[in-house]
């Protein structure tokens, strides 16, 4: 398993790059401050370029291309939130954050052709336990994500102890 400093430095045996390309799928969840505040100090330290995604899933019943005007309202109200979110932790230039709303049956298969498509360096991205069938899950996203992601993935669970979350800042300085 690579550390956070491993998986913001790049493959191994590269050099690091001026500019990191972070991906953060956004879902409006409350607990996703804490991971855009985390995405903030990562940006500023790495000179990062922050791509927000948020993802509307589309019924199996429904076109792929369907008029969906309520989720993408959501969406985009989601997308406007995370990046004035994440400008007010530092002076990143406004162009160096980017939002994308994407339409697709699974939001897992977005994000990792996504990140694709961006080559992107690391999946930034939180995650929630949840009990399905007596287990404790991450969800199908997260899942998907960890199997078939192309680039490092970072996942921050929530809840997450003030102490975990200070051993990770440590790591990134």
């Amino acid at each position: 398993m690579a550390s956070i400093r491993h998986a913001l430095r790049g493959s191994i045996g590269t050099a690091p790059a001026e500019t990191i390309r972070v991906v953060v799928p956004v879902t409006g969840h409350e607990s996703e401050t804490r991971l855009l505040q985390y995405v903030a100090r990562i940006a500023q330290k790495k000179q990062a370029f922050v791509s927000l995604i948020y993802v509307v899933e589309v019924e199996q019943a429904l076109p792929l291309d369907a008029e969906l005007p309520a989720d993408v309202t959501q969406g985009e109200r989601v997308l406007q939130l995370a990046r004035d979110e994440i400008s007010k932790e530092l002076e990143l230039k406004s162009s160096n954050i980017q939002t994308d709303l994407l339409q697709a049956r699974s939001a897992g298969a977005a994000i990792v052709d996504e990140v694709s498509i961006q080559n992107a360096d690391v999946i930034i991205m939180s995650a929630h336990v949840s009990k399905r069938m007596g287990k404790r899950t991450y969800g199908e996203t997260v899942d998907y994500v960890l199997k078939n992601a192309p680039c490092e993935v970072i996942i921050l669970r929530s809840p997450m102890s003030g102490i975990l979350l200070e051993e990770l800042e440590r790591e990134v300085e």
